[in-house]
Order: structure tokens, then sequence, then C-alpha cells
């Protein structure tokens, strides 16, 4: 039960509308970031309310550590409890700089950690058949084929894609400047296969957009694609492509990554490429590269394969 009076004196909501204001005008994070620290952080700030708590300076360790044990009890898994402490870390530090706490109390606390699932790729067959189109005349079909060739060519996130503009592509150079998260620019490469698909829907696009638009994919209104628009098509595109497993924009990505390091690729130029501010987060396709090689022996060493009876 909430004492009397908390309700009346709660500083938690003016702060936290501080805190998303400082994200989006000083970090400049994205809507959809966003979004996501005020849901957690939400869920935080009535956990809070329900222990009586009302003013930052009587938050300690325990009230952090309480509310990571609760939501663990509740069945949150390990990698989202991760992720709801990293945003209750963000809001003491700042406001541990805006001088409304003196100490951190959550800087000690540790989420339980859950089992790493590998990526989810696809094989470089796969891959083949899915964007296998043919001849296209359907604009929309156009549109999507030439979108999932350069999120497979050029391994980018679902919001980088969708926030692609013409002037971001340098056809001639085969680059692409892509904006990713925490507003952090980089410039990736650009295969011929998706350099061909996107020459094809440029002049489609320019039928279907106003003079003033400059996103590189499109809906049928002329405005920027919606992400969900993109997760929904790639889906049916599958599907259509008589794909055995589902389809979805960042098994694209994933696909991407996997390739390049079965290939050879160095794995600091792969954490370049995919936006990785640690390396740490690359090393994962490397583990799922590992696991292929170690099923490959087991099939094929004379040494290593099962007795048959």
């Amino acid at each position: 039960m909430i004492r009397h009076g908390v309700a009346e004196h709660n500083e938690f909501p003016a702060w936290l509308e501080k805190f998303l204001q400082h994200l989006a005008c000083e970090k400049r994070y994205s809507p959809h970031t966003l979004s996501n620290y005020q849901r957690d952080l939400r869920n935080f700030l009535q956990h809070l309310a329900a222990e009586s708590l009302a003013q930052w300076s009587e938050l300690r360790n325990f009230h952090v550590q309480s509310y990571i044990s609760w939501r663990h009890r509740n069945g949150m898994d390990g990698r989202s409890l991760q992720r709801e402490l990293s945003a209750i870390r963000s809001l003491c530090r700042y406001l541990q700089r805006e001088g409304v706490i003196s100490a951190d109390p959550a800087l000690l606390i540790r989420a339980p950690r859950s089992k790493s699932a590998l990526p989810d790729t696809l094989d470089v067959d796969q891959v083949a058949r899915l964007l296998q189109a043919g001849d296209l005349v359907d604009p929309l079909a156009m549109r999507d084929v030439a979108i999932m060739e350069l999120m497979y060519s050029s391994g980018l996130r679902l919001a980088e894609l969708v926030g692609c503009n013409v002037n971001d592509l340098d056809a001639s150079a085969g680059l692409l400047r892509v904006l990713g998260k925490g507003s952090k620019e980089r410039i990736v490469p650009v295969g011929r296969k998706a350099l061909e698909a996107v020459a094809h829907w440029l002049p489609v696009r320019q039928a279907m957009v106003g003079p003033e638009e400059a996103a590189l994919f499109v809906s049928m209104r002329g405005t920027r694609i919606a992400r969900r628009t993109v997760e929904v098509r790639i889906k049916q595109w599958g599907i259509r492509q008589g794909m055995e497993i589902p389809v979805y924009p960042h098994k694209l990505r994933h696909s991407f990554a996997s390739h390049l390091l079965e290939s050879g690729g160095d794995l600091r130029a792969v954490q370049e490429l995919l936006g990785h501010a640690n390396i740490s987060t690359t090393q994962v396709y490397t583990h799922l590269d590992f696991q292929r090689l170690a099923q490959v022996y087991d099939k094929a060493h004379p040494r290593a394969r099962k007795k048959t009876r």
C-alpha cells in the first residue's frame, strides 16, 4: 500500500520526463529506443511506488535488487532483465549527474544471465532461393527485393534500412551511409546484386513520391515505409518463395555476418560493418561458425563418427 501523501509528492514522473528529454535531445536516441526506455522505466517506477517510495533520495540498492528479483520470479528472461537494468543504470547516472542522488544505487546490481541463443541464420543456398526473383513487374515486389538485397548485402538493422534516404547511397562507389544506434554514422559497402535491385526500384519509386520525400524505400502512399510493413512483406516473400522456415529482417543481418566470417572475414572488420559497439556482440557469430564446423567434423572425420549397430 502507498503511504499517505506519497502520490501527491511523487517526484519520479517529472524526472523520468527530464531523462527522456535528455536522451532525445543530447543523446539523439531514436523514437523506438526512447519508447523502450519509457516502458521499462515506468515499470520500475510503478514498483517503487508500490514499495511506498516517492523521492529519489530514498532509493537504495536493495530496492533495485528487489525489483530485478521480482521480475525474474515472474518469468522475465535474463536478456530482458539485462535490458531493464541497463535502462535503470542510465537513469541513475543521469540523476547523479544532476545532483538528485549522491550515489548510484544500481551500480553493483547484476541481473541473472540466461543461456545465450545463437543467431538464427539462413545458409547461402537459402538466401539464394529467397532472393531468386526472376523478371519483376510488380512495383512492390521490386521494392521488396531491393530491400532484402540491401539488408543482406550490407548487414543493415531494420531501423537503419527504413531510415535510409536516396542521397545516402553512392551507387558509383558502391557505398551507403547508415545512421545506426545512438545516431552513430558508418559507411558500408553495397554489393553488385543489391545495387542492381535498387537501380530497378528507383524509377518506380520516383513515380510514387512527391518532391519532398527523401526516403529510399516508400509505401504505396509515397511516404517512408514503416518497419512493420517491411517485416510483413519479407515474411510473405519467404512464404511465396517456398521457404520452410520463417524469414524476418534481422535474419538477413545475421546471415550477412555469419557468411562473412565463414568465408574468412576479419572479426574486427565485421564488427565495423555491423556497427557493434563491443566486439563481444560480434563474437557470437564465431560461436555459430564453430558449431557448424563441429557438425561437419562429426559427420566427416572417420575417428569422430559414432558407431552404428
